[in-house]
């Protein structure tokens, strides 16, 4: 089902009616589904609209804000509506990193294009997934079930500070950061990445 003309104004408006301070509690809202809206996020971290990029920056920011996650579906909601958009892979891209300190001391953290910043950690983990050629693709735990997927230029600064150790009597690569360590594949398949 696709929305009618003036969802997309019928959004932005109650969007910008809003005062909260901080991001909106989208967790808490559970308006009707009203549709579907032709907006995509691409791989790359784009955002569509109608088959065209959205070029203004603080569009994109405010859309991301009211970004909700229920499974493998993703929303657009204010309170008083939800409406269906597509995610190819994930809904931010990680494009900045910053990192203090070394092995389980280090802090790692992180710019989504959006300007989310987050530190690697318990609240924000990261995680690993095969690439469709046999790489990584490495994530940050963004917010509520959201995650951002490192760029190639971030991926590789990422895994260059990656290091072996033992998981459940398996050595496994991966990367320690605030006190954790995230295995990203057995050490075994090392070369093959």
């Amino acid at each position: 089902m696709t929305m009618p003309g003036n969802a997309m104004e019928r959004l932005l408006g109650a969007l910008r009616n809003g005062k909260e301070r901080g991001p909106p509690p989208v967790e808490r809202w559970n308006p009707p589904f009203c549709g579907d809206l032709d907006m995509r996020i691409a791989a790359d971290g784009t955002w569509f609209y109608l088959g065209t990029p959205i070029g203004r920056p603080a569009l994109v920011r405010l859309f991301s804000s009211v970004l909700k996650r229920e499974g493998d579906d993703y929303f657009l909601v204010t309170p008083v509506e939800k409406v269906g958009i597509k995610v190819e892979d994930a809904p931010f891209q990680a494009v900045e990193m910053a990192v203090d300190g070394e092995g389980d001391g280090r802090s790692l953290a992180f710019r989504t294009q959006v300007d989310d910043v987050v530190s690697a950690g318990p609240e924000n983990p990261l995680r690993f997934a095969r690439a469709d050629s046999d790489g990584l693709k490495p994530y940050v735990l963004v917010r509520r079930n959201l995650w951002a997927r490192l760029t190639r230029a971030l991926t590789y600064d990422l895994l260059a500070l990656g290091e072996v150790r033992e998981v459940e009597g398996v050595a496994m690569f991966g990367v320690a950061a605030a006190g954790a360590f995230y295995p990203a594949v057995p050490a075994s398949e090392i070369d093959g990445l």
